[in-house]
């Protein structure tokens, strides 16, 4: 499925929109859209968070954002804490939970100590992701630096992201120091989670200053419940595993400006299972 945000020239929703609306390409070949939902569904989602010693002074802002972020998403939402330093560590009871004083507690389980593992947490929230019971799957992803301390390689991660159904959804938040006297690192950063991000149909933010983080939290909860879902049984039904470039397009409503549209940039193709995408 692909999980797809439409928005105005003034970067509101656009929620009125039908099938018709839609065409879908797969390498350039256009597709028939067998499946088309706009519904607040549920989602299994992790909330990725930094916990390195860069962080100490910006968790509980941070955690706030974070909580936020889940009073506002769909109350049937399943999800998980996963912290990382040198390593990842997954913090809520159990592989997933919609209790938010359990959520609560494994943001709050605050060690800010050590490096930034940051591409083993990606693929290892991916994975965790993989037991979900929700068709939609999302990571948030908060961290202030660059990956110092991963087994794991950035190009690793990326794919990680391309195979997975998930959207991932980064927010960085760095320190005036960091902008003023890190910049190399900041900009390396900033292209790492925008291009995680954008592989999956999601975008990275950079908020100024950390009293902006919970009002992205809040705009990332009501992207993922203004979002249309399509399906389609690809044209090309070799199982090769193969990369599949994605791209959508939509024909505006008469009188409506022009619309911009946001999905994941394509998928792997299956091997072995059901070709259905």
């Amino acid at each position: 499925m692909l999980h797809v945000t439409v928005a105005d020239d003034h970067g509101q929703f656009v929620a009125d929109l039908h099938q018709g609306n839609f065409k879908v390409s797969e390498a350039g070949v256009e597709q028939n859209l067998s499946f088309f939902s706009r519904e607040d569904i549920p989602v299994t989602m992790g909330l990725v968070i930094d916990n390195s010693g860069s962080m100490r002074e910006k968790r509980d802002q941070v955690n706030a954002a974070a909580m936020t972020f889940v009073r506002t998403s769909n109350p049937q939402d399943e999800a998980f804490v996963v912290n990382f330093n040198d390593e990842y560590y997954l913090d809520t009871d159990g592989d997933f939970t919609n209790d938010q004083a359990n959520l609560h507690d494994a943001l709050s389980r605050i060690e800010t100590h050590g490096s930034t593992a940051l591409f083993d947490a990606v693929i290892g929230s991916l994975q965790h992701l993989k037991k979900g019971h929700k068709d939609k799957r999302v990571l948030l992803l908060v961290t202030d630096g660059d990956d110092t301390a991963s087994e794991k390689t950035f190009e690793d991660a990326y794919k990680a992201a391309q195979e997975s159904s998930a959207t991932i959804y980064a927010i960085g938040v760095y320190s005036e120091d960091d902008l003023e006297h890190d910049k190399k690192t900041v900009r390396k950063s900033k292209a790492i989670l925008q291009k995680l991000a954008e592989a999956t149909g999601g975008l990275a933010y950079f908020p100024d200053n950390l009293s902006q983080v919970t009002p992205v939290c809040e705009q990332i909860a009501k992207e993922i419940r203004n979002q249309y879902t399509l399906g389609y049984y690809p044209t090309n039904t070799a199982r090769d595993g193969s990369f599949r470039q994605v791209a959508v397009k939509v024909i505006p409503p008469s009188g409506r400006g022009k619309l911009s549209v946001r999905t994941r940039t394509g998928y792997f193709a299956p091997k072995s299972t059901s070709n259905g995408f």
